[in-house]
């Protein structure tokens, strides 16, 4: 049975998380002064009461309960596991600081669950300042599932960030710590997703190619989401060795066979991996990409995360560009620009590009300097691949002033 004042302070705590007054929780069916008694631990609940508050506020009549042994840690993990909400993550995050000796384990998932929000939001920086506590918590635990699977997320998500050497340290550290521990398949082939991913950022697209075979192979027959996203990664690499028959052949295999009821996210980024790669091959087909983009726009009403709708803006620029509507080309990076970003470093860097193209076109010089300024970085940063496209863009840039100043 539910006792007080527990019940209370966490009925009133849940209620001001999810900012509602005491007369919105309470609505039609409990007076707002019963509630109030309750909060303040005068009343003992009822059965009936606990199921009604839980209903109002999404939960089970046991997610008031008091976790045993008093660990608040615990208890907040069972709220997010029961409803993910963004109260119940905030919630999440103040039991973590707040409890330093609580179990490595429970630590261990806590810092996963809020790496994992982080993520989706598209708030790499955020992700990274969990996921390096996780991978050290996961050496003190010492269970190997758990190490490689904190070293796979840190290397995505470095990769994510641009710091590509030390996305490698982390996933050929995840690969190898997964073969020699014979863990399983599903370990396996996500510790060689990163790795497939940071060595095409690496530009050594032999040993990613290679791998991303491997990947394949390891996952053949399947049709979930980790094959789905294994077709996405070979598809990458493909692009990047411009064989965009080959990357075309597996995107259209996962989109085809992967299924959005499995993950939605997954189903729409795949649309929006199709749509850039119908843009990057020769000749592009922008009325394919127009319709992946059309068919992502009716997903993003139900997943929208301000990351998602940011990859989408920066889809329709790039269609916009190639199509020569250059004001909508501004317009759509006009938008962004007032956004905090959510994308990945490649893909911020790509919309730099598009901008001092557009300069370019416009007469203004600044175009090349900035240009060359981002190749530069990326060369720096050992984004070799990425540099070079830059470079390449540079040059043709640099050609197209010459050609109109000899026509002028």
């Amino acid at each position: 049975m539910l006792q007080q004042p527990a019940f209370g302070r966490c009925l009133r705590k849940l209620r001001m998380d999810r900012g509602l007054s005491q007369s919105a929780l309470a609505g039609d069916g409990m007076s707002t002064g019963y509630l109030s008694r309750l909060e303040s631990g005068a009343r003992q609940p009822t059965t009936r009461a606990v199921s009604y508050l839980a209903d109002r506020l999404g939960l089970e009549p046991t997610d008031f309960e008091e976790p045993a042994g008093g660990s608040s840690l615990a208890h907040a993990l069972s709220l997010v596991a029961s409803s993910g909400a963004d109260s119940t993550i905030e919630t999440l995050r103040e039991a973590l600081a707040g409890e330093d000796d609580a179990a490595p384990a429970l630590r261990w998932q806590a810092l996963w669950l809020l790496a994992r929000h982080r993520r989706v939001q598209g708030d790499h920086r955020g992700e990274r300042e969990y996921l390096t506590g996780l991978v050290r918590l996961g050496d003190e635990v010492g269970v190997p599932e758990l190490r490689v699977r904190g070293l796979t997320r840190l290397a995505r998500c470095l990769r994510s960030l641009g710091e590509i050497p030390a996305a490698i340290d982390a996933a050929v550290a995840a690969d190898r710590l997964a073969r020699t521990d014979a863990l399983s398949a599903e370990d396996r082939a996500a510790a060689l997703l990163a790795l497939v991913s940071v060595e095409a950022e690496a530009s050594r697209l032999p040993e990613s190619r290679a791998h991303a075979d491997e990947l394949v192979a390891l996952l053949a027959g399947r049709a979930d989401a980790l094959w789905a996203e294994a077709m996405w990664t070979a598809a990458a690499v493909r692009v990047r060795q411009g064989d965009y028959a080959g990357a075309q052949d597996c995107l259209e295999q996962a989109l085809e066979k992967f299924s959005s009821n499995d993950d939605l996210v997954l189903w729409l980024r795949l649309r929006l991996a199709a749509g850039r790669l119908h843009l990057t091959k020769v000749p592009a087909q922008p009325e394919a990409a127009e319709r992946c983009i059309l068919a992502a726009e009716s997903a993003l009403v139900l997943v929208g995360t301000p990351g998602l709708r940011q990859e989408l803006t920066a889809l329709k620029a790039d269609l916009a560009f190639l199509t020569r509507r250059y004001d909508d080309a501004r317009a759509l990076l006009g938008e962004l620009a007032l956004e905090e970003p959510r994308m990945t470093y490649r893909d911020w860097v790509r919309l730099d590009i598009m901008r001092h193209q557009l300069r370019i076109l416009s007469g203004d010089d600044t175009g090349v300097q900035g240009l060359r300024a981002l190749a530069e970085q990326a060369q720096a940063d050992a984004n070799i691949d990425l540099a070079a496209e830059i470079w390449r863009i540079l040059a043709e840039s640099l050609a197209q002033l010459q050609r109109g100043a000899a026509t002028a």
